[in-house]
């Protein structure tokens, strides 16, 4: 399993903003294209 995490560098950790995480590549996507059009994701695995 994998999820999609964004971090938004302009936010200090620990902010809710810094760090979003996202289930789908649809949901990513949607979530850009509505607050950040010029950024990206990176997939991640999911350890157990």
């Amino acid at each position: 399993m994998t999820v999609f995490v964004y971090v938004n560098t302009s936010k200090q950790v620990g902010d809710a903003e810094h760090v979003k995480v996202f289930a789908t590549t649809d949901a990513a996507e949607t979530w850009f294209e509505e607050n950040d059009p010029k950024d990206v994701a990176f997939e991640c695995e999911v350890l157990e």
